[in-house]
């Protein structure tokens, strides 16, 4: 990773290798340089209690790493795992999309991406499950 670029609002909180880190008063920018660094928005992540779906369950894996809760060895499995079952279900090209991405930044260990790839399957997956209970 040639670094991460965070773009923060008032009082944003983040975790940082296990450190919770709030933005103070104004907007602001953080350029994270430190490879491999386990970072986590806040204002992104799941509570276990909102672990209810496929695409959810993958992404909290991904978001244990991040926040130094699960290895990375064991959650690279899982999370390929995950992947693969979610392409037997999500076939348009859009997910495929997201899928790959998501893949390829696991493959390269980058965490935070895979999140980030994973998390744009959300929106997705609550339509269907919708439209799935009318």
């Amino acid at each position: 990773m040639s670094g991460l670029v965070l773009k923060l609002n008032p009082g944003e909180r983040l975790l940082i290798n296990g450190a919770v880190i709030e933005n103070g008063d104004r907007r602001s920018r953080l350029s994270i340089l430190t490879p491999n660094a386990n970072i986590l928005r806040l204002r992104d992540a799941i509570r276990p209690d909102q672990v209810s779906t496929p695409v959810s369950r993958v992404c909290y894996i991904a978001q244990l790493v991040l926040s130094g809760d699960a290895s990375q060895f064991d959650a690279k499995r899982q999370l390929m795992r995950g992947i693969e079952q979610l392409s037997q279900a999500m076939l348009d090209d859009d997910s495929r999309m997201h899928l790959n991405a998501a893949t390829q930044a696991l493959l390269a260990d980058d965490f935070y991406r895979t999140l980030k790839a994973l998390r744009n399957l959300l929106p997705r997956e609550a339509r269907l499950l919708a439209a799935q209970t009318s």
